[in-house]
């Protein structure tokens, strides 16, 4: 089965953010927030950020973050083109992890442009949720517009989620169907213990 996600107009409408959308029930993407996008941030309810740039975090953001308790989880990816920057693979694994951690929804992933790292975050994402691959590399193009890139859609093509799913251990986060309420989360026990969860290392 394939689905096609609509793409979030790159342009700002008031406070809503740049190329912003709905990825799942609880899960938005988007380009960087600015102050102005502050208003539209709490109507999400956020409880986290994922913030995939290697760039300190502006002050202003920060102290917006603290106020409305919300989390940030940081993961410094280069979005450097000349010369490019592979997409590292551990990195997104880790940043993917606390993606699928239902405990950090409603959740947040921008970039800079919410387009590139953001678009291979959500592809690798599709995959755990076993999308069919021509889906999952048409909604980065899609969110990419005329910028995207070859060498993200052959990151996305070749990672593997089999490795996401063995470092989950007990807890296994399962996506049943594609429609926005229909995931739910099953808990499996090995061995009869239950072994902790570890925290993402960001």
């Amino acid at each position: 089965m394939c689905l096609i996600m609509e793409a979030a107009d790159d342009h700002v409408d008031g406070g809503i953010l740049s190329n912003f959308s709905m990825v799942e029930d609880g899960i938005y993407r988007s380009g960087f927030p600015k102050p102005e996008n502050f208003g539209f941030l709490t109507t999400l309810n956020l409880r986290s950020i994922i913030y995939l740039c290697p760039e300190p975090y502006p002050e202003e953001n920060l102290k917006f973050l603290e106020a409305n308790n919300i989390k940030l989880f940081q993961f410094g990816i280069e979005g450097k083109t000349d010369p490019p920057t592979p997409m590292p693979k551990d990195t997104v694994l880790n940043a993917l992890k606390v993606l699928v951690d239902v405990r950090n929804h409603p959740i947040l992933i921008h970039c800079k442009a919410g387009k590139h790292r953001t678009g291979c975050l959500v592809g690798c994402l599709r995959k755990v949720q076993r999308w069919c691959l021509s889906s999952v590399l048409e909604e980065y193009q899609k969110n990419a517009g005329l910028k995207w890139r070859q060498r993200d859609l052959n990151f996305i093509e070749a990672f593997d989620t089999l490795s996401l799913r063995q470092c989950l251990l007990s807890i296994m986060y399962r996506y049943h169907g594609y429609g926005f309420k229909r995931k739910r989360l099953l808990h499996e026990e090995e061995n009869v213990q239950t072994p902790k969860l570890q925290a993402a290392k960001v």
